[in-house]
C-alpha cells in the first residue's frame, strides 16, 4: 500500500554541543546550506550549521532530483555549468553516494512551435560547449522503448543529470562534519545579534553562538527569519506534488518529460513521478503584500497552479513577524513543513503515465509527499549580502529563494557564496543574484514559470 508522507533522508549524526565562536554560521541545512557550509570549511574557516529540523528535511529531500543545465535561464546558466562539475565530483569528495548520474534528460513538445524553440534551446546550450540536440520523435523515443506519447520531437541533452534528494544533503553534511564543522540539528536560529553595526552573534534555543558572518539559507522560512532584522526578502511559496514508484524491472535510463508527467529513476529502481497539474498555490498575506512584484510570475502560471484560499491565510496572518532572542519562534513550532499531497492530481499523473508506457503498469505507488517551493519575483536564486537594501547588517548573506530548481544548483550557489563571505574572486558574476536588485529600480523580469522549468 502506498504511504502519504515525507520522504526521510539519510540521518546525520546531531552536534549537541554548541561552539561558543566560529567564523560562519550558516542557518538552514538544505542543499545551499550544506553546500556553503562545505565550501567554507575546505577554505579552513570554522562554521557551524543550525537546522531548526533535519539536515534536508523540508525542500531539498523532497524535489525532483533533477540536475539539469537544459531549459535554464541565462543569468543562470554559469552558475550551473560551474554546479554540474561540482556534482561530477561529489561522491568522490564527499566520500559518499549522492545518486549523481550523468542520464541525458528528454524534453518532449507535442507541437511544430515547441520544437522550433527547442532548436534554440539547443543553439544556447551548445554555446556552452554542451552538445545537446534537437530530435525527431523516433529517435527521442527510442530510448524508452514502447513509449507512445504524441510528440513531435525532442530536446535531449547527455549532460543532464540526476542525483538522489534523501542522499544528497546528508552526505554534503557528513562530509563537513568530517572536515571538523558542527552540525546542530533541531536547534532554530532565532535572531542575529551585532555590535558596532556589524554581526556579532547568532541567538539560538540553545544559546548563543558567537560569529563574523552568518548566511542566512533557510528556504521558505528564510522571508521570515530576516523581516524579524528588518530586511524584505520578496518570496512566496507553492506546493507541489510527487511519488516514488515500486522498482521497475528493466525501466529506462534516462529521464523524461511530457506535457502530462515526468519521470526519473531512482537509486532504489523506482521512479520519481510528477507532473504539472500538481502545483498548488495557497494565498496568504504576503500574496497581497507582494503581488505587485509577482504578478508577472503568477501571470505566466495562472491556467497551470491551483489556487486556494484557506485555513494557510489564517495561520500565516497569527504568526509573530517580530520577536526578541528570548521568544519562542514560529521555527520551533514547525520543525519541519510537511504539507499534504494531492493525491488526486498526482495519481491521476501517474495513471496517464501507465496508459502510454507499459514499463510502468501493474508497478505500484510506494509513496507520495508534497513539499513547498520558495520562489523569488523574476525565478531567480537570491546568493547575496545585504548591502544595498534597507536595514543591510555588514557580515549577513542570503542563499535563499531557490524557485523550484535549487537542487541542481546548490554546489554552485555554495561555491558562490562561500567567496562572497570570504572576500574572494566570485567564480561567476554575482550582480544577477543580488538582493538589492528588488529595491534597486531593476527591472524584474522572469524568464518562464516555475512549473516550466
Amino acid at each position: 500500500m502506498p504511504t502519504n508522507g515525507r520522504p526521510i533522508p539519510d540521518p546525520v549524526p546531531n552536534d549537541l554541543t554548541l561552539p561558543q565562536s566560529v567564523d560562519v554560521v550558516v542557518i538552514g541545512a538544505g542543499i545551499a546550506g550544506v553546500c556553503t557550509a562545505l565550501e567554507l570549511a575546505e577554505r579552513g574557516l570554522k562554521v557551524a550549521l543550525c537546522e531548526k529540523g533535519d539536515v534536508g528535511a523540508e525542500q531539498s529531500s523532497r524535489n525532483w532530483g533533477w540536475v539539469r543545465l537544459s531549459h535554464r535561464d541565462p543569468r543562470e546558466m554559469p552558475l550551473m555549468v560551474e554546479s554540474v562539475r561540482l556534482w561530477k565530483g561529489m561522491n568522490e569528495r564527499t566520500g559518499a553516494e549522492t545518486g549523481y548520474r550523468q542520464c541525458g534528460i528528454t524534453f518532449s513538445v507535442t507541437t511544430d512551435e515547441a520544437l522550433k524553440e527547442e532548436e534554440d534551446w539547443a543553439q544556447i546550450l551548445q554555446e556552452y560547449q554542451i552538445p545537446a540536440r534537437v530530435l525527431p520523435a523516433p529517435e527521442a523515443l527510442n530510448a524508452f522503448p514502447g513509449l507512445t506519447a504524441p510528440i513531435k520531437g525532442a530536446l535531449y541533452n547527455p549532460h543532464d543529470g540526476r542525483a538522489e534528494p534523501q542522499k544528497a544533503s546528508p552526505a554534503i553534511a557528513n562530509a563537513f562534519r568530517m572536515l571538523g564543522g558542527t552540525v546542530h540539528q533541531n536547534c532554530a536560529v532565532r535572531t542575529v545579534e551585532t555590535s558596532g553595526g556589524k554581526v556579532s552573534a547568532v541567538v539560538t534555543e540553545n544559546g548563543t553562538i558567537r560569529c563574523s558572518s552568518v548566511v542566512v539559507a533557510a528556504g521558505i522560512w528564510s522571508r521570515l527569519f530576516l523581516g524579524n532584522l528588518g530586511i524584505d526578502l520578496p518570496m512566496l511559496k507553492t506546493t507541489g506534488t510527487v511519488l516514488r514508484t515500486d522498482p521497475v524491472p528493466d525501466g529506462p535510463e534516462g529521464t523524461f518529460k511530457f506535457q502530462d508527467y515526468t519521470f526519473r529513476r531512482r537509486l532504489d529502481g523506482g521512479y520519481s513521478i510528477s507532473g504539472p497539474q500538481t502545483g498548488l498555490y495557497e494565498i496568504t498575506p504576503d500574496s497581497f503584500w507582494l503581488a505587485p512584484k509577482f504578478f508577472p510570475a503568477l501571470k505566466s502560471e495562472f491556467t497551470r497552479l491551483k489556487f486556494r484560499f484557506g485555513k494557510r491565510f489564517v495561520q500565516e496572518m497569527k504568526l509573530p513577524r517580530k520577536w526578541g532572542a528570548t521568544d519562542r519562534t514560529p521555527f520551533e513550532d514547525t520543525r519541519i513543513y510537511d504539507p499534504q499531497p494531492d493525491t488526486k492530481a498526482i495519481d491521476k499523473v501517474y495513471a496517464q503515465l501507465q496508459a502510454a508506457y507499459p514499463a510502468f503498469q501493474g508497478v505500484g505507488i510506494a509513496q507520495r509527499w508534497a513539499g513547498y517551493i520558495d520562489v523569488m519575483p523574476d525565478i531567480i536564486p537570491v546568493v547575496s549580502s545585504t548591502e544595498g537594501v534597507r536595514g543591510h547588517i555588514p557580515g549577513l548573506f542570503v542563499a535563499s529563494g531557490l524557485s523550484g530548481h535549487g537542487f541542481g544548483l546548490g554546489p554552485g550557489i555554495g561555491k558562490l557564496m562561500a567567496d562572497l563571505v570570504t572576500g574572494a574572486v566570485p567564480v561567476v558574476d554575482p550582480s544577477q543574484y543580488r538582493l538589492s536588485r528588488f529595491s534597486d529600480g531593476s527591472k524584474i523580469a522572469p524568464m518562464e514559470g516555475i512549473l516550466r522549468r
